[in-house]
């Protein structure tokens, strides 16, 4: 009886006023969330500051938003509520949100304020009158050095995404806020975990605060499915490929832990045809603003982003969150993973290891009360039926506007006459999925569970990987002859600054006529592996021959069983002694010279000398006198 009546509970029955419950429910709103239920009616009605603990994506703006518009005088142009939200995509949001809810206030102002625009617009807006602050730290900091905004009446702050602020560094930013703020304020910090930092500000900074937990602590959101995929550390890029290939409707979030990484993932993807964008801290303001908006538009399909580029970012409708390397905080997961299952739909967070993470893997499953599913790679035949499949089903939904179509029926009837309908149909799937087909073909199975690597014994590739040991040699090796692909070697690497998407840039531009297909790219430090379709191999070989890497020859070859590996090792060692030779070389010149030119001073003074000895002789005259001794 009392869950019935608990999930018949309404806005109303919190205590929300009548002209927020007017634009919550033109919004959609129905029933509150399980934090809005709990944080609602304390911040109506009862005094205390307030921690919630709550995933991204659960309510928390709607949570803290709507009693802190009903607390507003709107008569009263002085700043009475602030919200300080870790960036400058967050801010936006929220701001955005508080403004839908306040619909319906009359005289109700919400100001945004943020880095990375123009201060002076905002200060205008501001001095025009804002009851609400939405503010990243720096920029508020700015603004109240700078005598523009006002604390003394606020009566309501929020610290949201709380343990992002914390590991961002603002801290000290937020004690200095806080010293602008009337004591008696009421105050509400969200965090998605409760580490022992955030504890350690709820102590400095607030009174005798409540605690409100949606679910358990650090535990993951419930409409969130967690599967892992396990494959050798270097076949990480081809299962990403795959999972992507195996969900045609794919709306995610891929995230890398570092911004090269994810630079390269993204170049990868986008070169092989799928539609992604990367997002990342390098990136200009006005770029990462482009790649948010494409993706919240849909004209991303994939976005790949570092953990702290992302944040602010709110899309409800992500279908999947794939983790292409496992964080080491497992809040970090906890907030990537939050990212989907919005909303009350379904989200699956997707975890891409090698052998070597499953002891993190086990760790986060602890720590978030879930078990990961393990599943096997998509096998080529799986993903090929499944997008056929899903061609078949978009045929079917597509809507025909009989009026237009109609007129063109005849002339392409007459056209495709001689075709019989299964001729037809095998071309309609051959013209959509040939390129999929041509990349699937012979490619192997290359997952890789716990039963694999027993039965092979020994250390993996994927351990060497991660110490930087791979396979050194050019090994044109069973698997690359089995996917048709030829291996290449090219006399650069990674210490030359030589990364994945230079190598493709210097193949195309290399190149004449269609670009050839690049396979797997194995990077060393002075030289770099690359696979190519046997048929294009011979031409990017010989395309290679005259290019250059800022100012430095290219040698491509085909890759044998030599050890490049070591006969890099020993280029290097060559040159070192070369150089440390020529030093000595040079040493010993400079020394000789300088003994030289000791002696050459010597010669010189000591001939002087007989010279003007010489000088000082008498000349023999005729007279033999001047010789005789007085």
């Amino acid at each position: 009886m009392e869950e019935e009546q608990h999930d018949m509970k309404t806005f109303e029955d919190l205590g929300v006023e009548p002209r927020l419950l007017k634009a919550i429910s033109e919004l959609g709103f129905e029933h509150p969330m399980p934090i809005q239920e709990m944080v609602i009616p304390h911040l109506i009605s009862k005094e205390g500051d307030v921690v919630g603990l709550a995933q991204t994506g659960t309510g928390k703006t709607a949570a803290f938003g709507l009693p802190l518009l009903q607390r507003i005088d709107p008569g009263s142009d002085d700043t009475q509520a602030l919200v300080i939200a870790p960036t400058r995509e967050l801010c936006l949001q929220i701001a955005g949100d508080l403004a839908d809810f306040a619909k319906y206030l009359d005289d109700v102002r919400i100001i945004p304020v943020y880095g990375g625009s123009s201060i002076d617009s905002q200060i205008k807006a501001i001095r025009k009158g804002a009851q609400v602050i939405v503010a990243t730290p720096g920029r508020l900091i700015d603004l109240i050095k700078r005598g523009v905004v006002k604390l003394e009446k606020v009566n309501t702050v929020i610290l949201d995404e709380a343990d992002e602020m914390l590991n961002m560094g603002f801290i000290d930013d937020i004690n200095e806020i806080l010293s602008h703020v009337p004591e008696d304020r009421k105050m509400l910090m969200f965090s998605a975990t409760m580490p022992k930092e955030i504890a350690a500000i709820a102590r400095n900074f607030m009174k005798d605060p409540v605690e409100f937990v949606a679910g358990n602590k650090n535990e993951g959101s419930k409409n969130v499915k967690h599967v892992y995929y396990m494959v050798k550390a270097h076949d990480k890029y081809l299962a990403l490929k795959r999972v992507a290939d195996n969900n045609p409707d794919i709306y995610g979030i891929i995230f890398c832990r570092t911004k090269r990484e994810t630079q390269e993932i993204a170049d990868k993807l986008i070169a092989d045809g799928y539609n992604a964008d990367c997002l990342h801290g390098d990136l200009s303001q006005a770029q990462r603003d482009l790649a948010m908006k494409k993706f919240r538009d849909h004209v991303t399909q994939l976005l790949v982003a570092t953990d702290v580029a992302a944040r602010g970012l709110d899309v409800d409708d992500l279908t999947h969150v794939i983790n292409y390397g496992l964080p080491d905080d497992v809040a970090v997961y906890t907030h990537r993973s939050g990212r989907t299952g919005r909303a009350n739909k379904t989200g699956v967070s997707v975890a891409i290891i090698h052998s070597r993470e499953r002891g993190k893997l086990r760790e986060i499953e602890k720590r978030i009360g879930k078990t990961f599913e393990y599943k096997k790679v998509p096998s080529p035949d799986h993903i090929i039926e499944k997008q056929i499949y899903h061609l078949a089903d978009r045929i079917e939904r597509v809507e025909v506007d009989d009026t237009q179509i109609e007129k063109f029926l005849p002339g392409v009837r007459k056209k495709l006459e001689w075709l019989s309908e299964e001729d037809l149909l095998k071309r309609v799937l051959s013209l959509e999925f040939n390129r999929l087909l041509d990349y699937y073909r012979d490619m192997p199975d290359i997952d890789l569970n716990a039963e694999d690597k027993k039965e092979r014994g020994g250390r993996k590739d994927s351990d060497r990987k991660d110490r930087g040991e791979r396979r050194p040699r050019g090994e044109k090796d069973r698997r690359t002859a089995e996917e048709g692909y030829e291996r290449l070697m090219v006399n650069i690497g990674k210490a030359q600054g030589f990364f994945p998407g230079n190598l493709m840039e210097l193949v195309n531009r290399s190149v004449v006529g269609a670009k050839p297909e690049i396979g797997r790219i194995d990077l060393m430090p002075e030289y770099t592996l690359f696979d190519v379709r046997k048929k294009d191999a011979r031409k990017v070989v010989d395309a290679l021959r005259n290019a250059d890497f800022f100012g430095r020859k290219i040698r491509a070859e085909f890759a044998t069983d030599r050890d490049y590996a070591r006969e890099a090792k020993d280029r290097v060692k060559k040159a070192e002694s070369k150089k440390r030779k020529n030093e000595r070389h040079t040493a010993r010149t400079d020394y000789d010279m300088s003994l030289a030119g000791s002696s050459s001073a010597k010669k010189s003074k000591k001939e002087k000398k007989v010279r003007k000895a010489e000088s000082a002789k008498p000349k023999y005259n005729g007279n033999y006198d001047i010789f005789k001794k007085k």
